[in-house]
């Protein structure tokens, strides 16, 4: 990228008048200089099958490209028009709850035939229509991809395909590894498969919930197939990955295994919304924005983020420009609000965008004013940023899908019922509040040697080469740190026969028979000293100590002999396992000693002061401050002289410097670059 983007989804299709020309005034004075199009206007784009109009899409492209503006094209795949289901009902995907009825989007079956048929064509006809254009800087694939629940007959037919090989055409070998004598679901003939939708058997079901990601892996893969077929090489392929949602971006995606369906793609998108207004903490855009940087080890691109969003989102003056510069942090190189305009009319009439329903400038839209302007001055210097971070922790969709069966979500009710993304948000969120910045790893991932420090959160279900491959990594020097419901279980949710935690109880140097949920259990110990919260939360692991230092134990008249937390040195690393969950304040002991003698570097400010860091094009290092409150906030300049971006202001080495509420300093150091390494 050679300059930040900042823009905005932009539907000419949904204006009650008018106003093409006002809207990209008004984008020019706020500095917008891309806008993304067409991802959601099929029914318009081929109103009838094979009658085509991208009449809205030229005129926007005409006028952007006669503006200055450019454009991001999406694929208009993900909602489709009502002339193909009443052609062919069965396009609507079959799910757990029966058969799809027409109207919201994304609840097709994305391996039909005739959906695939139909949304090549619209595709290539698009692509004819705006690939050769100048303005046209890139390609979205469909929007927010999944694979909606379908478990129809076609793609349970093609399951059985993907067990057949995967067993070798084995059934005895299947059903041995799945478990499935008990209750006599043992399958004795290929042909007797029954349907997987009434499962009762998790590693089955967790099999099959794999398989399903896998179809969007494909499907994806096969959208890009064909954008390449257009595209000029000055033009990206990108999509906008979303996450775990909770009325905002919560956690790891349950349902697309991002990593894999990545491939595809040359540059990683995402779209990134999160509490607002008291409730803004900056945790979500950090979170997201780590991910989606890590998916290529490279910058990303944030395509859709709320300008004002919900009715409670509406941000404080000064938050809409923190929650920008947050992302460019991240080391996102654009942020794209979703949307220009506020629509009039169904679902997300009051899901408000930059604009508010009367089209009239606003306090959001004099900031955003505020943003553009500064990007155009201060963007050469943060565009591209690039991190090295010490610390990474792993992520496993398989990890995931295994504790929807089998973990302390499904066994814990009435028992603050947590799930895998809690205890990913427990770890990264301490983390995040301590400014320790971090990059994520998948199961596949090889650069395990690169970090100082690799949390592992849950990893309930995994292969006995990715436990081997965390031993060695400890073994070679590495410093590990896993919690309670790692190892467990192997990659087809088999529960281990030996001790636990099963082959990574070598490098933790414990071992453990039980496991309870805690009733007025606390941690006693080193690391729990001064601390106002030594309560164990939602699981415990009662842990027996081999090699292993002890580092607390369970406060608990029965519990007392167990331990909670220990440490192991393992060849020329250290091994922390954690076996219960503890207080954010426990864990931040933890980890400060962890990070400590790992020679992790740190910075002395906490939340609410946060700070990351980029090394920029001209190879200097830039730190931002973001000041998520509503009081204003002091922090000390790094170890060198730097200039203050977005002011122009100098500040001298180890110099304090104040920053408002909910404000932003960006601080570039000023050594000559030839002295730089």
């Amino acid at each position: 990228m050679k300059r930040l983007l900042f823009g905005a989804a932009y539907y000419d299709e949904y204006m009650p008048y008018e106003r093409l020309g006002k809207d990209i005034e008004m984008m020019k004075k706020a500095g917008i200089n891309t806008v993304r199009i067409a991802e959601s206007t099929w029914s318009t784009c081929e109103p009838q099958e094979g009658v085509f109009d991208f009449s809205h899409v030229e005129r926007v492209v005409d006028a952007m490209e006669e503006a200055g503006i450019g454009v991001i094209i999406g694929t208009p795949t993900y909602a489709v028009p009502t002339w193909m289901i009443k052609s062919y009902p069965d396009i609507l995907a079959v799910t757990v709850k029966g058969r799809g009825i027409y109207g919201a989007r994304q609840i097709m079956d994305i391996t039909h035939p005739a959906y695939r048929h139909y949304s090549e064509r619209v595709i290539r006809q698009l692509m004819k229509c705006t690939a050769h254009r100048k303005c046209v800087i890139g390609f979205q694939l469909d929007n927010e991809t999944k694979y909606y629940g379908t478990a129809g007959k076609n793609v349970q037919e093609r399951f059985v395909k993907y067990l057949r090989k995967k067993f070798s055409n084995s059934l005895d070998a299947m059903n041995h590894e799945f478990g499935l004598d008990y209750w006599s679901n043992r399958v004795n003939a290929w042909e007797d498969f029954p349907d997987v939708r009434g499962t009762i058997n998790g590693s089955l079901g967790a099999e099959f919930e794999k398989f399903q990601r896998m179809l969007v892996d494909e499907f994806l893969s096969w959208q890009a197939d064909i954008v390449n077929e257009y595209r000029r090489e000055d033009q990206f392929i990108t999509h906008n990955f979303d996450f775990e949602w909770r009325g905002y971006s919560y956690g790891v995606q349950p349902d697309v295994s991002q990593y894999h369906a990545c491939k595809c793609l040359s540059v990683a998108g995402a779209d990134i919304y999160h509490p607002s207004q008291d409730r803004l903490t900056g945790a979500e855009i950090a979170f997201g924005g780590d991910i989606a940087r890590s998916l290529k080890q490279d910058n990303y691109l944030v395509l859709e983020t709320q300008a004002q969003g919900y009715l409670d989102w509406t941000p404080y003056k000064g938050q809409l420009r923190l929650q920008a510069y947050s992302h460019i942090a991240s080391g996102s190189n654009s942020v794209m609000y979703w949307h220009w305009h506020s629509i009039h009319n169904s679902f997300e009439t009051y899901w408000k965008g930059v604009l508010s329903h009367d089209f009239q400038e606003n306090d959001t839209y004099r900031e955003a004013c505020v943003i553009g302007r500064e990007f155009l001055e201060t963007g050469s210097r943060l565009v591209n940023l690039k991190k090295k971070n010490d610390v990474a922790v792993l992520v496993s969709n398989e990890a995931l899908t295994a504790l929807k069966w089998f973990g302390i979500e499904a066994t814990a009710a009435g028992n603050n019922g947590i799930g895998y993304n809690d205890v990913v948000r427990w770890i990264y969120d301490t983390l995040y509040g301590m400014n320790v910045e971090c990059d994520f790893l998948w199961p596949e991932s090889e650069n395990f040697g690169q970090y100082r420090v690799i949390i592992v959160p849950a990893l309930y279900a995994a292969p006995d080469i990715l436990l081997e491959k965390l031993n060695q990594y400890v073994r070679d020097g590495g410093n590990l740190l896993a919690t309670f419901k790692t190892g467990f279980a192997n990659e087809n949710v088999k529960v281990s026969h030996e001790l636990q935690p099963h082959i990574l109880g070598r490098c933790l140097g414990i071992k453990y028979h039980q496991f309870t949920f805690p009733q007025g259990v606390k941690i006693s110990g080193k690391i729990a000293e001064e601390s106002g919260d030594r309560e164990v939360k939602a699981f415990m692991e009662l842990l027996e100590p081999d090699s292993a230092e002890v580092l607390a134990s369970y406060e608990h008249y029965n519990w007392k002999r167990y331990a909670a937390v220990t440490k192991n040195e393992y060849g020329k690393g250290k091994a922390v396992y954690v076996g219960c969950m503890l207080s954010k304040t426990v864990l931040e002991r933890l980890l400060d000693d962890l990070l400590k003698e790992a020679g992790v570097e740190r910075t002395e400010e906490r939340f609410p002061v946060i700070v990351r860091k980029g090394k920029n094009d001209f190879g200097r290092t830039v730190c931002f401050y973001l000041n998520y409150s509503a009081q204003r906030q002091t922090a000390d300049c790094g170890p060198s002289d730097s200039r203050e971006l977005l002011s122009g202001s100098e500040l001298k080495r180890q110099e304090t410097f104040t920053i408002e509420p909910w404000g932003v300093k960006i601080l570039e150091e000023m050594q000559p670059e030839k002295e730089l390494t």
